[in-house]
């Protein structure tokens, strides 16, 4: 294993269609600072658990926040171990039998320990590392936290132990169906950000049209 790929274990290896499975951290990373939509799972007395929330990355680290008296954050801050799901849906593929209809996607599953971060400078740093990914230059124009908006802010910091990305980017797999009459082939999804709607109170300064830069959504 090099410092550039995560090695494969019993943990992370891909079963079910492993030629779509990477294990390189350049395909990893790119596809979880592609969203900041995650899903964080993890396990309490023998019950699984599932909580969607938003991540970002810092090298080989993810970070997501949430109230620090919530059962996630209490859990895993813990020492419990959880898995990160990241997934992006591209296009649905229509091929000419059920069986072979699937969808062009982009997947990875993170897995690690989370700790709680209870250092000021890096809850300080990291906050500010996921605004401007948001919405690139908000963060110095935001009121300062307060005191009790910290204490009630729980951020958790997971190296990632190990992880696996699966893709899928090709046209419907007919095979000899190809000539069965009906149309085939690949209707591209992608996300968008739509015209804003102002906050019904207070006065209203200009919005930075550079704001969604950072995950190269088109704006409609």
């Amino acid at each position: 294993m090099t410092n550039d790929v995560f090695g494969v274990t019993l943990r992370n290896k891909v079963k079910r269609g492993n030629k779509r499975a990477a294990y390189d951290k350049e395909t990893v990373y790119g596809i979880l600072d592609s969203h900041f939509l995650c899903h964080v799972a993890f396990e309490v007395d023998g019950a699984p658990h599932i909580i969607p929330t938003s991540h970002w990355r810092d090298g080989n680290k993810l970070y997501w926040h949430g109230s620090s008296k919530s059962f996630m954050i209490k859990h895993l801050s813990a020492g419990n171990a959880a898995a990160v799901s990241v997934t992006l849906l591209d296009g649905l593929v229509l091929a000419r039998s059920a069986f072979n209809t699937s969808v062009n996607y982009r997947s990875v599953i993170c897995y690690g320990t989370p700790e709680l971060v209870t250092d000021d400078a890096v809850f300080d740093q990291q906050m500010e590392r996921f605004f401007e990914m948001l919405a690139p230059g908000r963060w110095p124009q935001l009121r300062t936290m307060t005191a009790t908006e910290r204490k009630a802010t729980g951020l958790l910091e997971m190296e990632i132990d190990t992880a696996a990305a699966k893709v899928r980017a090709a046209p419907p797999g007919d095979g000899d169906e190809a000539d069965h009459p009906v149309w085939a082939g690949v209707v591209p999804l992608e996300t968008v950000s739509r015209a804003k709607v102002d906050a019904p109170e207070g006065a209203q300064a200009p919005l930075n049209h550079d704001v969604f830069t950072a995950y190269n959504w088109k704006t409609i």
